[in-house]
């Protein structure tokens, strides 16, 4: 008498929103190769075309871009661009380099996760790294956080410390920081996936209860 293997655990799907580069987004373009991952990207979407999206068509998947401009207001981009992220039927959007906040539309309708090159509530905005070593803090670091409509003002998932050295100019504290920052961002991708979240205010948990 032979037993079974179990079966596979069927992968998650997400969505990616991407802005430029795409080196978050290629961190998990690896990732997803390992069939253990658990993660199927099923779309990666953005504002503008970019080296991201570059990225996920040489790995076969499927793009959108949904730019701001061609719409008549933000609310008619937040429609359009929730209705692509619809149809793609992911379990969680990240939000990998995104450079636009997002409106009602998309956040009711999804759990967004986005990554920021500071320890938050400090620092925020698009200088984040700027501001932590002009105010000369001696470290600073990485954070994953829940979207909300504020300015990286959401629940805070995970945060990982990157000292600050004698000498460190923006480039090269930021290029630290973004080794940390992917690999962040790939462990709760996993964790998201295989776990989900429990969110209770500012409190955020792995698991489903």
């Amino acid at each position: 008498m032979t037993s079974e293997a179990p079966a596979a655990r069927p992968e998650v799907e997400i969505v990616v929103l991407v802005s430029g580069s795409g080196t978050l987004l290629q961190a998990l373009i690896d990732a997803a190769r390992e069939p253990a991952y658990g993660v199927r990207i099923a779309a990666v979407g953005a504002d503008r075309p970019c080296r991201g999206l570059e990225r996920a068509e040489q790995a076969g998947i499927t793009t959108f871009v949904c730019r701001p401009a061609d719409y008549a207001t933000r609310a008619e981009w937040d429609a359009a661009l929730a209705e692509r992220i619809r149809g793609a039927g992911p379990r969680f959007v990240v939000s990998a380099g995104f450079m636009r906040l997002l409106g009602d539309r998309v956040l009711s309708e999804n759990l967004v996760i986005n990554t920021h090159p500071a320890l938050l509530p400090s620092f925020p905005g698009t200088h984040g790294v700027r501001d932590a070593l002009v105010h000369g803090v001696k470290v600073t670091g990485t954070t994953c956080h829940v979207v909300d409509a504020g300015l990286d003002s959401g629940p805070i998932i995970e945060q990982r410390v990157v000292p600050v050295q004698d000498g460190d100019t923006e480039e090269s504290l930021h290029e630290r920081i973004k080794v940390q920052e992917r690999a962040m961002l790939v462990d709760v991708v996993r964790r998201l996936a295989q776990e989900g979240l429990v969110v209770e205010g500012r409190r955020v948990r792995f698991g489903t209860s």
